[in-house]
């Protein structure tokens, strides 16, 4: 049978889960609670910055919205390439004073870029292959990354090369999004450029 070229993409648009632009609802800084000390959100940019001694254990930039599927992207930089940061997907407040978080994290930094971490949550959930990572990862500049999460499939990306994708049982219905500020040496890390999305259940 041969479909009208109006039947078609309507035919599309039914299957597809709906996609809108959440983005300026996600990004209102009476969305996140965390050390102020440590983060700005401005014009819609996301900074970390732990000073330069650093912080001794892991701390977070934590929505207070609980997010199931969605899909983001954004251009993230650690300053001169020192440090690692990451971002909880689907994840629990584990310490509401010190902005603790425990579950799944797409991660940023040395050779872990791109993987799926279990942020107190089991250790590593699938690693990003080294190789990759040295290929497409420009260490001391800005990187556009992506995250997407339907359902327990998770699917991450760097400059456009897809470092995970895979589904995983252990993934939650859902949970807080939250930007982390890694223990140890001073560190900066930018968001900038966020765009993200939820997207409503078939």
């Amino acid at each position: 049978m041969r479909l009208s070229r109006l039947v078609l993409p309507l035919l599309l648009a039914i299957a597809s889960p709906a996609v809108a632009d959440d983005t300026a609802d996600f990004l209102k800084p009476d969305n996140w609670e965390g050390l102020k000390e440590l983060w700005t959100i401005k014009d819609g940019t996301v900074v970390g910055f732990t000073g330069k001694d650093g912080i001794k254990s892991n701390t977070f930039l934590v929505s207070k919205q609980m997010y199931g599927d969605f899909e983001m992207s954004f251009q993230v930089r650690l300053k001169d390439g020192v440090g690692n940061s990451g971002i909880q997907i689907r994840s629990k407040v584990l310490n509401k004073e010190k902005f603790v978080v425990g579950g799944p994290q797409a991660d940023m930094g040395q050779q872990y870029w791109g993987s799926l971490y279990g942020e107190q949550f089991g250790g590593m959930m699938k690693a990003s292959e080294a190789a990759k990572v040295k290929k497409v990862v420009k260490t001391k500049e800005f990187n556009d990354y992506g995250i997407r999460c339907v359902g327990k499939k998770v699917t991450i990306k760097i400059n456009g090369e897809t470092m995970v994708d895979g589904e995983f049982e252990k993934m939650p219905a859902d949970g807080v999004i939250a930007f982390q500020a890694h223990a140890g040496p001073g560190m900066e890390v930018t968001f900038k450029n966020i765009k993200f999305s939820k997207i409503a259940s078939k």
